[in-house]
């Protein structure tokens, strides 16, 4: 039977980058489990415009004082520390615009229905994170989708349109309302739930326990 864990995140948060590669490594710790990846929403900062905004005034703002600065500064060291050990190229000096994520997360939802979801998240990961490309941006999305192999035009009708927007606001809207205030949080059964970026051999043990308890009935569906 397939594990379905739920992962919930923000493709501007890279604390989920580590998260996911790390819940990669740990499947890979447990190859007995059949385990399926479901992409969930969350927005860290639901505020931001549209268009968003300049990312050093953004982080200004957030971490302005010196103390806090300081923080930011041992935040990104450790980050780039730990990106070198999963193979993820974090280049935080590439990025001007702190952009609203939103759209991103539509795209995503799209993917997964196509069986390409990972493909995505990982490729949105790699436009910010280490390409410092605007994720927000429409011609952007349009870019990486093709590259994933969904259908350009499509996903660019998409976008223009409302498609997904009340659902993907519900989706968040639900998780929020389970009391997840930070990303990345891992929950199985919508029971179960490990919060943060923890290790490969935490989370293989998460997957465990979780494998353990998979309901005989009322098995998670996509959506």
């Amino acid at each position: 039977m397939t594990l379905h864990i739920e992962m919930v995140s923000d493709l501007v948060c890279p604390w989920c980058w580590v998260g996911l590669r790390r819940l990669q490594g740990a499947i890979k710790l447990v190859p007995d489990l059949d385990v399926e990846i479901l992409f969930r929403p969350f927005e860290l900062d639901p505020e931001i415009p549209a268009g968003g905004t300049d990312y050093k005034t953004y982080m200004q703002a957030k971490f302005g004082s010196d103390q806090g600065k300081a923080r930011s500064n041992q935040m990104r060291e450790a980050l780039i520390q730990y990106g070198k050990e999963l193979d993820i190229p974090f280049a935080f000096d590439q990025i001007t615009r702190r952009p609203n994520s939103f759209n991103a997360h539509r795209l995503v939802r799209w993917a997964q229905g196509q069986d390409k979801a990972m493909a995505t998240k990982e490729a949105l990961f790699d436009a910010f994170f280490a390409k410092g490309l605007d994720i927000g941006d429409h011609e952007t999305l349009v870019t990486i989708a093709a590259k994933v192999g969904l259908d350009p035009n499509i996903v660019s009708d998409l976008l223009a349109s409302d498609a997904d927007v009340e659902t993907t606001r519900q989706e968040q809207n639900l998780f929020r309302q389970m009391g997840i205030s930070g990303v990345p949080t891992f929950i199985a059964h919508r029971q179960i739930a490990v919060q943060g970026a923890e290790t490969e051999e935490k989370l293989a043990r998460f997957l465990q326990t979780a494998a353990a308890q998979i309901p005989k009935e009322r098995p998670l569906a996509g959506a």
